[in-house]
């Protein structure tokens, strides 16, 4: 049996063939039934039919893209420095846990589909209102897991520096900070897959360009092919989105897995 080193991308590729198979299997029974059923494309079109909208709608597909995908950024951007603040506060005055938590978790509760067209009819079609879902949706997840990731570091690395004369902001860059590390790229990893889904939901209430609108659009003109095709293109936008993620925690956190054995 052929043996690939750990992390080469043969050995990816092995461990992905699963899934891939599964997905393949999946596209291949939805499109034999669609064939050999003869329902209509109006009601269930063929993956073959997604995909032909796909390259015959490339332009306005890829037009559309690019603004739910500067949302997403710039969304998930504001959303991680509001959590990294607000988990410095927590972290340095334990009593805001107490009195901010519950706050956050009730802001969890509230549905997105009632608080979106309020946000959108406060801040108007721009940029902004799609900002504040992407946050209000991500922040949570990623405090969570910056303040666990805190509360992780051993007491005895934090004990050792503290009778070093190290002062609590010391300890908390040298200890606390870098073992919330695997913490944080875990909730970076949940929230963008979230980020996508808000920014296109934003879009759906109220915009005037995205994938949520090509969703809307393509709803209203019974056209459930095209519909799919941007449901595709946005599920490889977060596929991608979550793939440089976990590449950019394997590079910043890959002296963890340096002496590993191949």
């Amino acid at each position: 049996m052929a043996h690939f080193p750990s992390g080469a991308p043969a050995a990816r590729l092995v461990q992905g063939l699963p899934a891939i198979l599964s997905v393949l299997t999946a596209l291949a029974v939805w499109e034999i039934y669609v064939r050999l059923s003869g329902i209509s494309a109006l009601v269930l079109p063929a993956p073959s039919r997604v995909a032909q909208q796909i390259v015959v709608n490339r332009d306005m597909l890829w037009a559309n893209t690019l603004p739910t995908l500067y949302a997403t950024l710039t969304g998930f951007a504001f959303s991680v420095s509001v959590a990294f603040l607000l988990s410095l506060l927590i972290d340095f005055t334990p009593k805001l846990r107490r009195a901010l938590f519950p706050v956050f978790v009730i802001s969890q509760t509230l549905p997105l589909v009632a608080i979106a067209p309020l946000v959108v009819l406060w801040f108007g079609f721009g940029l902004t209102p799609k900002i504040l879902l992407v946050a209000l949706v991500t922040f949570f997840p990623m405090l969570v897991a910056l303040v666990d990731g805190y509360d992780s570091t051993e007491p005895d690395i934090e004990a050792l520096l503290g009778s070093m004369g190290a002062s609590r902001w010391s300890i908390f860059r040298r200890a606390r900070f870098p073992s919330a590390m695997p913490y944080f790229f875990a909730g970076l990893r949940i929230s963008i897959t979230y980020a996508v889904v808000a920014a296109i939901f934003a879009e759906y209430v109220g915009a005037r360009a995205g994938l949520g609108i090509v969703i809307l659009n393509a709803k209203n003109s019974f056209r459930p092919d095209l519909m799919l095709a941007a449901v595709v293109i946005s599920s490889l936008l977060t596929l991608l989105l979550f793939g440089a993620t976990a590449l950019l925690q394997r590079l910043v956190l890959g002296w963890r897995h340096a002496g590993t054995a191949p």
